[in-house]
């Protein structure tokens, strides 16, 4: 009996020794998997469960797009009608296009294929999700510039966020890592204040597809590994 507990608690000790050397030795990467893709998964999971559910919108949607609202003035209307299309053809896509085009000419290649497959990726995983859920817009005041296919998650802000955290991912450790983190805040908060201020999405709409795009962005970097032998 005494032999028997103490062969299992030496394999148990031996169990316990592996799981502490590989949190050691990949701690940085489980840290990054952790808060990088399991935490935005969590938040995109119960706010697509909700929407699945109550066919609705939250209690907190509706009270920040009145504020929001509050706030309207022909100006603005025009900015944030112009400003809006940033979030895709006229911003993401151009700026999207011509780093791809850098990547190919200086031979970047898993660069290249991370940025193509993260972009094409956020693609697909929003269309499904608005499909899926069939979430309608909010239809509280007539918009500058209406929208009329499904709402959750958003589109812009899913476009502008995965392109930001790529680029982010791709010149982490560089020069360029803080210019990219500052700028690409302020853009995809510009981005989505004008889904909001327009009437077309609900605030959560926007926090499902930032949430969406981080944990997809970051768990594709984890496998291709972009900056595994050239920096940005």
């Amino acid at each position: 009996m005494s032999k028997n507990f103490n062969s299992n608690w030496k394999r148990l000790q031996s169990l316990l020794s592996f799981f502490k050397r590989l949190i050691v030795t990949y701690r940085a990467s489980l840290l990054v998997l952790l808060i990088g893709v399991y935490f935005p998964l969590q938040i995109f999971g119960e706010l697509a469960e909700d929407v699945w559910e109550k066919e609705g919108g939250f209690s907190w949607d509706v009270p920040i797009l009145l504020a929001i609202h509050s706030t309207a003035r022909p100006q603005l209307d025009v900015f944030a009608s112009t400003l809006t299309k940033l979030g895709v053809f006229w911003g993401v896509f151009p700026v999207a296009s011509a780093i791809a085009i850098a990547f190919f000419l200086r031979r970047r290649w898993r660069s290249l294929i991370y940025l193509i497959t993260t972009l094409l990726g956020s693609i697909i995983i929003n269309r499904t999700a608005k499909v899926l859920l069939h979430r309608v817009r909010p239809h509280l005041w007539g918009s500058p510039a209406p929208e009329f296919d499904y709402g959750f998650p958003s589109g812009h802000a899913m476009s502008s966020m995965t392109l930001v955290a790529a680029l982010v991912i791709l010149t982490w450790g560089s020069r360029w890592q803080w210019l990219v983190i500052i700028a690409g805040s302020v853009f995809v908060l510009a981005i989505a204040w004008t889904r909001l201020y327009l009437g077309v999405h609900y605030p959560s709409d926007i926090l499902a597809g930032w949430t969406a795009s981080v944990a997809w962005a970051v768990g594709v970097s984890l496998l291709i590994k972009p900056w595994s032998r050239h920096r940005t």
